[in-house]
C-alpha cells in the first residue's frame, strides 16, 4: 500500500531545501538511481540494460553489498557511473542513535574509497570521490541530516518514485508511476535487490526506450550537475 506518492509534491521539496530532489534544468536530461546494491544478477543486469542504451546512472550502493560483491562495484565505476552511499547495513536512522548512524555512513565511505583507490582506472584513483548519500527509507533524523551535511555530504532524495520493490504494484503501474511523472531533471528510483527484480526488468527497458525515443538523455549525478 503506498504512503508516499510516487511523485515527491513540491511543499514536501519546499520544508527540505538543502536536500537535492531534482536537478534544475530545461533540458531533455533524466537522472535514474538504483538502491540497495550491488547484488548479484541483478546489478549486473541492470548494467548490461543501462549500456545498451547508452545511458549513464547513479548507484546508492550499501556498504556490506559492496564488500560482498566488490567486482560488481568495480563495473559500476568502469562503465562511467556514479556511486553514493546508503548506509552500511540499509540501517533506519529514526531507529539508530545519531553517532552510530554517523559512523555507519562514514564506514561505508571509506568501502567506497578503498574501492575507488583500487579500481584499475587511473583516473578514479586519484580523484576526489563526490560524497552522495541517501538515506534508506528515504527517512532519517533532523541531527543525522544536519550533521552529514556539515560533514560534506550531498543528500539526495528523488522526484518519482517507481515503487519497484512493492510486490503489491503491477509491472504496469510501476512503468506508469515513471512515464506519467517523469520529466526534465527528474531522479528517479529504482532498486538494483532481488525484491525488485519482476517490476525492475519490466519497467527499466520500456523507460530507457519511452523517454530515448523523445530526445532525453540518461545521465549521473556527478559534481558539475550539483553546482
Amino acid at each position: 500500500m503506498k504512503i508516499i506518492p510516487a511523485k515527491t509534491p513540491g511543499f514536501v521539496k519546499a520544508l527540505f531545501p538543502k536536500f537535492v530532489w531534482n536537478i534544475n534544468t530545461t533540458k531533455k536530461e533524466l537522472y535514474l538511481t538504483f538502491d540497495d546494491g550491488p547484488t548479484p544478477e541483478i546489478t549486473e543486469w541492470v548494467l548490461q540494460t543501462l549500456k545498451e542504451y547508452d545511458a549513464k546512472a547513479t548507484f546508492f550502493c550499501i556498504g556490506k553489498n559492496i564488500e560482498s560483491n566488490s567486482n560488481i562495484f568495480q563495473t559500476i565505476i568502469k562503465d562511467g557511473h556514479s556511486v553514493g552511499n546508503h548506509t552500511y547495513q540499509h540501517s533506519k536512522g529514526w531507529k539508530t542513535k545519531t553517532k552510530a548512524y554517523i559512523n555507519e555512513v562514514e564506514f561505508t565511505d571509506s568501502v567506497i574509497n578503498f574501492q575507488l583507490q583500487n579500481s584499475k582506472l587511473e583516473i578514479l584513483s586519484t580523484l576526489k570521490p563526490l560524497k552522495l548519500f541517501r538515506p534508506p527509507y528515504g527517512k532519517f533524523k533532523s541531527k543525522q541530516s544536519t550533521k552529514l551535511q556539515k560533514l560534506g555530504y550531498k543528500i539526495i532524495m528523488w522526484d518519482v518514485l517507481s515503487y519497484d520493490w512493492d510486490k503489491s504494484v503491477s509491472e504496469e503501474t510501476c512503468l506508469n508511476n515513471i512515464i506519467s511523472k517523469a520529466k526534465e531533471g527528474s531522479i528517479i528510483v529504482f532498486h538494483d535487490s532481488v525484491k525488485a527484480s519482476r517490476n525492475l526488468k519490466y519497467a527499466l527497458p520500456k523507460v530507457l526506450e519511452v523517454y530515448g525515443n523523445k530526445g532525453y538523455e540518461f545521465k549521473a549525478i556527478s559534481k558539475s550537475i550539483l553546482e
